[in-house]
C-alpha cells in the first residue's frame, strides 16, 4: 500500500511539472524556432526571461535553470537556437556554436521577446535575458537589441566595448565572472564596467577570484565551484527581483 501511495503522488507531481512546461514555437523571420516555456503557477500577470543556453545548446541543465526561474515567479522561455541539435562533446559544441549566423541568432532572439511580450500571462515591460557561456554573450546582445528589455544578466558571456554599441543599453547588467576565466579576463570585465560607469548605465559586476569559466554548472567537474554557484544564484535572484519584479 505504501509503495502505492508512493507512486501515486510522484505521478501526480511529475504531471503537475509537466503541465508548467510544455514546448513551443514562434516565428522568426521565414524560420520556425522551438524552445521550452515554464509558467509559474497562478494566473499571472508575471514578469518574464528569456532563458539562453551555453554553447552545448538546450541540455537539460539549462530546462532545469528555466524551471527554477518558474519556480521563483517567472514565465521562463529557454530558447533554441541550434534548432533542435544538442552537444556532447566540446568539440561539437564548438562546431555548432560557429554555426549560428549572427544575424539569425539576433533574430532569434528578438523573436522570443516579441513571443513573450505577446503572452497574455506576462508583464509586457517586465521582460529580462540570462544566458551562460555563449548564452551569456547573447544575453548582453539583447540588451544591445531590445530598447524595452528590464534586465540582463551575463554569466562568463563575451562582452562587447565600443561605446557607440554600449549606449544603445537601456536595461541594468548583473554580470557575473570567474577571476581565473582564460577566455574572458578580469582586465576586459573590468573595462567592460567602467565603460557602463562612464556612460551612466546601471551595471553590477561580480568576479569570482578563484572560479574558472563556468564554474555554475555541476556538469563541468573539474571547474563547478558549488559556493561561488550558490552566491551567484541567489545574487541573481536578487537582481531579478529588483528589476523585474518592481
Amino acid at each position: 500500500m505504501k509503495t502505492l501511495l508512493l507512486a501515486l503522488i510522484l505521478s501526480v507531481s511529475l504531471f503537475s511539472f509537466a503541465a508548467d512546461a510544455k514546448s513551443v514555437s514562434y516565428k522568426s523571420g521565414d524560420d520556425t524556432v522551438t524552445g521550452m516555456l515554464y509558467t509559474p503557477a497562478g494566473k499571472g500577470p508575471f514578469p518574464a526571461l528569456i532563458v539562453i543556453h551555453e554553447w552545448w545548446g538546450l541540455n537539460d541543465w539549462v530546462k532545469e535553470q528555466a524551471s527554477k526561474f518558474a519556480d521563483q515567479g517567472y514565465v521562463a522561455l529557454a530558447v533554441d537556437l541550434y534548432r533542435g541539435k544538442v552537444a556532447t562533446t566540446p568539440d561539437l559544441a564548438h562546431e555548432l556554436m560557429r554555426g549560428v549566423p549572427e544575424d539569425r541568432a539576433a533574430r532569434d532572439l528578438r523573436a522570443a521577446f516579441d513571443f513573450l511580450a505577446a503572452q497574455p500571462n506576462v508583464k509586457k515591460d517586465r521582460i529580462g535575458s540570462i544566458g551562460w557561456c555563449m548564452g551569456g554573450g547573447y544575453s548582453l546582445d539583447v540588451a544591445l537589441l531590445e530598447p524595452t528589455l528590464a534586465a540582463a544578466v551575463i554569466n562568463y558571456g563575451h562582452l562587447a566595448s565600443d561605446p557607440a554599441e554600449l549606449k544603445k543599453i537601456n536595461a541594468p547588467i548583473l554580470g557575473i565572472f570567474g577571476g581565473q576565466d582564460r577566455g574572458i579576463t578580469v582586465d576586459d570585465v573590468k573595462k567592460f564596467g567602467q565603460s557602463l560607469d562612464q556612460l551612466g548605465k546601471r551595471g553590477e559586476i561580480k568576479i569570482y577570484p578563484d572560479a574558472g569559466h563556468a564554474f555554475e554548472n555541476p556538469n563541468n567537474k573539474q571547474g563547478y565551484r558549488a559556493d561561488d554557484a550558490s552566491d551567484a544564484w541567489k545574487r541573481t535572484l536578487d537582481f531579478l527581483a529588483g528589476t523585474l519584479k518592481k
